[in-house]
């Protein structure tokens, strides 16, 4: 049933068009029609329906997505993001979603104040890879021209045409060295990209087993974005045996679809986990329901679990949403055998269910319509994330070794806990560093201090939870 005001916001705009000499009516339908219907589906479904501003204080005639902003609550957003959203149907995460190169980097800026880009990763088959860049390439110019704040878009986030990129090796200041002689970059090469095309986006962008401490191995995965196809996550989790470790690298994984978190964590689960509860999802008062998601064995190929030593989970503050999943509802089941390394995770503790309408078919609503809660009951991650058992951050500006290497920063306490059983100290109990002069001189080297990041594309991915 419509609402009140909803109502009387209708019979105002017909009287005027008829008071005008001319029926319009139905184009003033038409014209709130897809609102009204998002509106009364949030007054039953939505998870904070008592947060939705009054009638009079929404406008109607706003577009869709921002008119679900409008009404939304400031528990359904976080950090600039919002977690329910309209999409179009012809969203996909199978292709970029427009012409792009197919890389993704940061804007860095030196201490000197010149702008960079920082390649952080690249996609197969792309006009980057046929160009030869790689993760860790410094970007100092862009068709010979310096880069600047305003530059990312134009030539990364949605390029129109093809551009030649220069190049350059960082030379971090040492203040023991002449100021007048030093040279900030060293020029290598200036390689030409083609025109950009759309790009194929690989949920999983790397796997490997590599040699830890002690003839140990360990199953390296990293894992970009939980998408519809779980099946490309049992394959590669195939290579595991036995006595490997698995290292799950989640860093740059913002979420996706809960049903894919489910088949990952049933595969990563210990046996006895198997027909247990792997995930509360709780509706409003209105609904008054919980759905229990089990560690179902139906979802496992051969019917069993992985069997491996430990679980390393690589986090940062842009892991976020189905990847939280992972970790909350795997821990009660796995204490003393999953490590989270990094930093504390985003911090989305809900999930958006899909809904659609007959007379507005091109789009979709996903509207937070339940919180999320493991085993025990534990749902409180929304303010501080889920917090890691050894805590390290990625640097931009420092070294960015190939991913799961042992140049590759965040993978270096995995290994260290691998050969030893404990992650490595990094303070005493007075709070002091216990590195030693040469581990600082190293850390210093590698621009661990100095360089600002001006725009991390990864922090604007959507945080999605998505039910179908």
């Amino acid at each position: 049933m419509k609402s009140r005001f909803i109502h009387i916001l209708l019979c105002g705009i017909v009287c005027t068009c008829l008071s005008c000499g001319e029926d319009r009516s139905g184009e003033y339908y038409a014209l709130i029609s897809t609102k009204t219907w998002i509106y009364e589906t949030m007054q039953a479904n939505y998870l904070f329906y008592e947060d939705i501003p009054a009638e009079d204080r929404l406008d109607f005639f706003e577009k869709p997505d921002e008119f679900v902003r409008s009404a939304s609550s400031s528990r359904d957003q976080k950090n600039g993001t919002y977690f329910s959203h309209v999409d179009s149907v012809s969203m996909t995460r199978a292709t970029s979603d427009y012409p792009t190169f197919g890389f993704e980097a940061a804007v860095v800026r030196t201490p000197s104040g010149t702008q960079t880009f920082r390649v952080i990763y690249v996609q197969p088959d792309s006009p980057a890879t046929e160009a030869g860049l790689k993760r860790g390439d410094w970007i100092i110019a862009v068709d010979g021209k310096e880069i600047s704040n305003n530059d990312y878009e134009t030539y990364i986030g949605r390029p129109t045409k093809s551009h030649s990129f220069t190049l350059g090796a960082y030379n971090p200041y040492n203040e023991e060295q002449d100021a007048e002689l030093y040279v900030e970059f060293d020029t290598l090469e200036t390689v030409s990209l083609a025109a950009p095309r759309l790009v194929e986006e690989y949920d999983i962008l790397e796997t490997h087993t590599l040699a830890a401490a002690n003839g140990q191995r360990a199953f390296y995965m990293l894992y970009n974005a939980f998408g519809e196809d779980s099946e490309q996550i049992q394959a590669a989790l195939s290579a595991v045996s036995a006595s490997d470790d698995i290292i799950l690298d989640l860093r740059y994984n913002p979420g996706g679809y809960v049903a894919t978190s489910q088949v990952l964590s049933t595969l990563l689960a210990p046996s006895g986990a198997i027909g247990q509860p792997f995930l509360n999802m709780t509706h409003n008062d209105k609904i008054n329901r919980t759905e229990t998601l089990d560690f179902d064995a139906g979802l496992l190929a051969g019917g069993t679990p992985l069997s491996y030593r430990n679980l390393y989970i690589i986090t940062s503050e842009n892991t976020a949403s189905a990847s939280e999943i992972v970790i909350n509802c795997l821990r009660p089941y796995m204490e003393g055998r999953l490590y989270q390394i990094g930093t504390a995770t985003f911090g989305k503790n809900v999930a958006q269910e899909r809904f659609t309408d007959e007379e507005s078919p091109l789009i979709e609503l996903w509207l937070t319509t339940t919180l999320l809660s493991n085993c025990n009951g534990f749902s409180d991650y929304y303010t501080n994330g889920l917090e890691p058992d050894f805590e390290i951050a990625e640097d931009f500006g420092g070294t960015l070794g190939d991913f799961g290497t042992t140049d590759d920063r965040l993978l270096q306490p995995v290994l260290y806990h691998i050969a030893n059983g404990v992650f490595p100290i990094t303070e005493n109990e007075d709070g002091n560093n216990e590195n030693t002069d040469e581990e600082e001189a190293t850390r210093a080297s590698q621009g661990i201090k100095g360089c600002q990041i001006i725009y991390n594309p990864i922090e604007h991915k959507p945080k999605l939870n998505k039910l179908r």
